[in-house]
């Protein structure tokens, strides 16, 4: 299994910051946390960059146990 961790808005979204999923593609990992976490959660992932152990990541990458996918949304703020 991989470790979905979820940041700021998509951490709100889904109301935990880390979770366990299985998959065997970062696309396989994210429509598994969508089907949980729902609509609002699927729009704020649309426009997310993911990353897989750091490292900027496409859905159709593979993943496996020990991996960590993390979803970013883009933040504002600032003065």
């Amino acid at each position: 299994m991989a470790t979905l961790r979820l940041f700021a808005q998509a951490r709100e979204a889904a109301g935990v910051g880390a979770l366990d999923i299985a998959g065997t593609t970062v696309g396989d990992v994210i429509d598994s946390a969508t089907d949980r976490f729902g609509a609002q959660f699927e729009t704020i992932v649309a426009g997310s960059k993911i990353w897989v152990n750091g490292q900027p990541a496409e859905r159709v990458d593979g993943v496996g146990d020990g991996d960590e996918v993390a979803i970013l949304p883009p933040v504002s703020g600032g003065a």
